[in-house]
């Protein structure tokens, strides 16, 4: 599959290098809040309204994105077997003209990696396209703002510019998402600590050589004796650019 050329249109917190006011997660609140019954980011409900295609705030998409990390259901290592079907059918599909058969596969497969990664930019990014390629033009518009909301979330959660401010994601391949949204090419990542990595991009944009990502989160889960597998040339998908009104 080739580089993503964009199929969305990219907010303009994330067009800048560094975001101006960074709401780095504190997990003693996001629990607090999560959990309270009586909290608008009480869990189960936030939950439920973006399963429903609801458009959340900004607010609401950062306890939704980093409570995740709390729920039962976060495993960021395990095995998502429905993505590897995702990227069968991508591999085979005519992105302009798609027959229905191939379309109705994309959203069932789609649908079930996402139980594994509700909140993955790429998946968000293939659903907007296959509901929009139905010409369901709600469900489009619905998985569209999810993306956008998921992806700032993640670009206003640290500069990114440097170790001491690394952007916070939930899944190795997040971080990865965020940077080929804006169209651009990176590099194998670099441990920097324990918890946070540098990805260099394959030329500097504005001066900038690369972004620092924390995945701490991701750590928590780390099984005794386990060793990381994951991508380090990934590709978004072969999705041509698409515009939103």
């Amino acid at each position: 599959m080739t580089l993503l050329k964009r199929l969305f249109i990219v907010p303009a917190i994330l067009l800048a290098m560094g975001v101006a006011s960074a709401q780095t997660p504190d997990n003693d609140v996001i629990i607090a809040e999560i959990s309270n019954s009586a909290s608008p980011y009480y869990y189960p409900n936030l939950m439920m309204r973006y399963q429903a295609g609801e458009k959340l705030s900004a607010e609401e998409y950062h306890y939704l994105y980093y409570g995740y990390a709390f729920q039962p259901e976060y495993k960021p290592l395990a095995t998502n077997q429905a993505w590897d079907r995702v990227q069968e059918i991508m591999a085979r599909l005519a992105i302009d003209t798609p027959s229905v058969m191939d379309v109705d596969e994309l959203i069932s497969a789609s649908t079930a990696a996402m139980e594994g990664d509700p909140f993955s930019p790429k998946l968000l990014n293939i659903m907007a396209y296959a509901y929009g390629t139905a010409g369901d033009k709600h469900r489009e518009e619905a998985y569209f703002h999810h993306l956008n909301g998921i992806l700032e979330c993640i670009g206003s959660s640290g500069t990114g510019l440097k170790e001491k401010e690394p952007m916070h994601v939930i899944m190795f391949s997040h971080a990865l998402d965020f940077i080929a949204a804006k169209d651009w090419n990176y590099l194998k990542a670099r441990i920097i600590s324990r918890t946070v990595e540098f990805v260099p991009f394959e030329r500097p944009h504005n001066k900038v050589k690369g972004f620092y990502f924390d995945y701490s989160r991701v750590y928590w889960n780390k099984p005794e004796n386990y060793t990381f597998k994951r991508e380090r040339t990934w590709q978004f998908n072969n999705l041509k650019p698409r515009e939103y009104k």
